[in-house]
């Protein structure tokens, strides 16, 4: 997966639940767990802003881009 959610990291050094979060913005555990999990297939801005908002961070302390490896797969063609 090229997308890593820190989701347990930022929790852990607030020392701060996923009920917690998921009560403060509003959102049902179970969505909240498929995001942790790096399941979530999209986020929506405004659950980005909630949670950045409550954890006080940035889109990037919450998500992070991983290169896969790169075998077998073609090259992303750009447009000219």
């Amino acid at each position: 997966m090229a997308i890593r959610v820190k989701l347990d990291d930022l929790l852990h050094d607030r020392r701060m639940t996923l009920t917690e979060l998921a009560e403060r913005i509003d959102i049902t555990l179970p969505n909240l767990s498929i995001l942790k999990t790096g399941k979530a297939r999209a986020i929506r801005f405004s659950t980005l802003e909630a949670i950045c908002e409550v954890l006080a961070c940035q889109p990037g302390d919450l998500i992070e881009f991983q290169p896969d490896s790169g075998a077998g797969k073609a090259p992303i063609r750009t447009a000219s």
